[in-house]
């Protein structure tokens, strides 16, 4: 019986450990500088909805982040880690893409994605 409680706490304090060493590896890894961009575009019947989430996955906080609409643009100061800042694009702006330009290089255009319409949801 003492001796399956040992080997039980062995396997158990092995697989913490392991764990443990994968979480600090993960932040190690993680750039200093770096931006998420997940830009939405959902076309209904009457209007269409456009969203820009912006996510500071970097160590570090962003600063001067600049969104490129087309024809304008936003400026947001900071984005400390881990931040999560919602943006609207204004009536009028360029809906195939989007570009954002921030301090310590960070340089992203990305295209709007589509939902998938669903049966019997608003739009589809």
């Amino acid at each position: 019986m003492k001796r399956i409680n040992i080997i039980l706490i062995s396997v158990a304090g092995a697989i913490l450990l392991s764990f443990l060493s994968y979480l600090v590896i993960q932040y190690y890894q993680r750039p200093d500088y770096s931006l998420q961009v997940d830009a939405m575009r959902e076309d209904q019947s009457l209007f269409v909805n456009s969203r820009i989430i912006l996510t500071n996955v970097g160590k570090l906080p962003v600063n001067h982040v600049i969104a490129y609409y087309g024809i304008k643009n936003e400026t947001i100061q900071t984005i400390n880690p881990g931040e999560k800042i919602s943006l609207s694009p204004p009536e009028g702006s360029n809906l195939n893409s989007v570009r954002i330009i921030a301090d310590n290089g960070i340089n992203i255009t990305t295209g709007y994605r589509t939902p998938i319409k669903m049966p019997g949801m608003m739009g589809s």
